[in-house]
Order: C-alpha cells, then sequence, then structure tokens
C-alpha cells in the first residue's frame, strides 16, 4: 500500500476560511444585534403610541358623554324656557282681555 503523503493545506481555502468567518461575525454582531436594538425600542415606542392612544379615546368618549349630556340638558331648558314663553304670552292675554271688561 502506497502512503498518501499529508499535502499541506491550501491557503486559499484557508483564508477563504478566515474570510467566510469574518462576513458571518460581522453580520451577526455588525448588523444583526443592531437590527434588534433597533427592533426592541421600536416595539417599546409602539406600545408608548398605544397606551396614549387609549388615553386619548377614553378622554374622548368621556368629552362625548360630557357633550350630550349638555346637548341633553340644553334641549330640556330650551323646552322649559318656551314652555315659559307660551305660559307668559298667555298670561299677557288673559290681562289684557281683564283690562278690557
Amino acid at each position: 500500500m502506497a502512503d498518501h503523503p499529508r499535502g499541506a493545506l491550501p491557503w486559499l481555502l484557508v483564508a477563504a476560511s478566515v474570510l467566510l468567518l469574518a462576513i458571518c461575525l460581522y453580520l451577526f454582531f455588525g448588523a444583526y444585534v443592531p437590527a434588534k436594538q433597533r427592533l426592541v425600542r421600536l416595539e417599546s415606542e409602539l406600545k408608548q403610541v398605544y397606551a396614549r392612544e387609549a388615553a386619548l379615546q377614553s378622554k374622548m368618549a368621556q368629552q362625548d358623554k360630557s357633550h350630550s349630556l349638555r346637548e341633553q340638558q340644553q334641549a330640556a331648558m330650551t323646552a322649559e324656557r318656551d314652555g315659559l314663553v307660551k305660559r307668559i304670552e298667555e298670561l299677557e292675554r288673559e290681562l289684557a282681555r281683564s283690562k278690557k271688561r
């Protein structure tokens, strides 16, 4: 049997492996980690925006409720005022008739 002499590793293969390792490390630490951190910041900001929107929605609902209550009160007051105006007119006519007699 013939002994196969152990061949030396080709330097091109070693250089390519090192270059591949460097690219992988760059992609992981140079691109992935900052992107992941940015994603966490954006998710946090999104939660804050949703919380602010919920607060504004509840405030708007309270204002709508208050506004509708004011409208109802105003309508009731207008109806009461109209009733009083009619009653005053009736009383004035009655008074005018009484004075004519």
